[in-house]
């Protein structure tokens, strides 16, 4: 799992031909902290996606440049482009449902 930053987002994003699935959270949101198992889980068991922590405090201009406005948000990237987007906390089994994963 990478930490993301604005200096290290396009390397992530837009240099891989893998599957992206970008985590928007924050230390102080309860959902965000019952997501961070899951997301560990996904990095762990997938290899065919990179996953990566945008902390909204530590980088406010990505969360705005990606308009999340609510978190934790989970972006999925295919070919560098927003392909699905999930605002809220799902388990699992739903959460890579409703990204198609």
């Amino acid at each position: 799992m990478e930490i993301v930053t604005k200096n290290t987002l396009e390397h992530l994003v837009g240099n891989t031909r893998k599957t992206v699935l970008l985590d928007f959270w924050a230390t102080w949101c309860g959902p965000c902290q019952m997501l961070a198992p899951i997301m560990e889980e996904l990095d762990a068991e997938r290899e065919d996606l990179v996953i990566g922590k945008v902390d909204v405090d530590e980088e406010p201009e990505l969360a705005v440049q990606f308009q999340v406005v609510s978190i934790p948000t989970v972006i999925l990237f295919q070919d560098g482009r927003e392909t699905a987007r999930i605002v809220g906390y799902l388990p699992k089994d739903e959460l890579l449902q409703e990204l198609g994963i």
